[in-house]
């Protein structure tokens, strides 16, 4: 054969055998990856510090399924994953957290906001799995009162609210709400003329919150709380009377992501217009939270 026209031919077999290589390659990858898809219902805009990520469980190990973000409307910025078939099929659960942005660990962070076991293609995400909150809330009740302990004031009662019992002439615990797991901890808040403004955050319904930035000079009550006295934010002037306005009890991530109540509020209730001071009064369930869907 000539040399030239065998070298070319030597050419043309080598190029297809590369290209059949590269073709079983692609399909191989194509085999090798499955795609999550994933459905979520109440989460919300989480800013621009921090972002969602999910995470299947194999034989106990986290893998990252990517992350992603929401936007003020609820829409998503991406709802399907590439995996590696054999983790996809080997997986347990399915967990959702809240991740710094951008995140210097690889690993999950403590904020677990939904989780499910996967039955079959599909895992049904809620607060209440083990791997996230824990709790569904069903359980949880709280009782208030209106009163301004912490000045000398009887004028302006209305403008304090504490979170505690006193029907039986002595305080006691107002709140009655499961212990949250690591990540998260409980906010409470009023809304004043639309604007909400924190009472503190608290990990125990029995002992009084972390800050008191509007209190007057005395000590209030051993229980969540605030009387709003000082400081008043923008919009707003204190004293004030809390009659009319929105009583709110709050789960908020740690780090918090910011200053408004978190989507996780498990009791939320109206403070009657004509309410009278010192006298106990309840703040409703408000049992709505986030749900999704993993489907494989």
């Amino acid at each position: 054969m000539n040399y030239r026209l065998f070298l070319f031919a030597s050419l043309i077999s080598m190029t297809f055998f590369a290209t059949s290589c590269n073709d079983d390659e692609n399909s191989n990858a194509s085999d090798d990856t499955t795609t999550l898809e994933l459905n979520f219902e109440g989460l919300e805009d989480l800013g621009p510090d921090y972002t969602y990520e999910g995470w299947i469980i194999v034989d106990g190990n986290a893998i990252s399924t990517g992350v992603f973000t929401v936007d003020e409307a609820g829409n998503r910025s991406k709802s399907t994953f590439d995996l590696a078939t054999e983790d996809v099929e080997d997986a347990s659960t399915f967990v959702l957290t809240i991740e710094p942005s951008p995140d210097p660990d690889p690993a999950p962070s403590s904020v677990h906001i939904l989780g499910g076991d996967f039955n079959g293609a599909t895992a049904t995400l809620s607060i209440g799995h083990e791997t996230a909150l824990g709790d569904d809330f069903s359980a949880s009740s709280g009782d208030y009162i209106l009163a301004t302990p912490t000045d000398t004031d009887d004028s302006n009662e209305a403008s304090g609210i504490w979170f505690l019992n006193n029907s039986t002439g002595s305080p006691a615990t107002g709140l009655s709400l499961p212990t949250l797991p690591a990540g998260w901890a409980y906010e409470g808040w009023v809304v004043i003329d639309g604007i909400p403004v924190t009472t503190g955050t608290f990990t125990d319904v029995a002992i009084a919150d972390n800050a008191s930035p509007y209190s007057g000079p005395n000590a209030g009550p051993p229980f969540p709380g605030e009387d709003f006295l000082t400081n008043a934010p923008a919009g707003l002037s204190f004293p004030t009377d809390l009659s009319g306005g929105t009583a709110v009890i709050s789960i908020e991530p740690v780090p918090d992501n910011s200053p408004n109540p978190f989507t996780l509020k498990p009791l939320v209730g109206p403070i009657p217009e004509t309410a009278p001071v010192h006298s106990v009064l309840s703040v409703n369930q408000n049992l709505i939270f986030p749900t999704g869907s993993v489907n494989r």
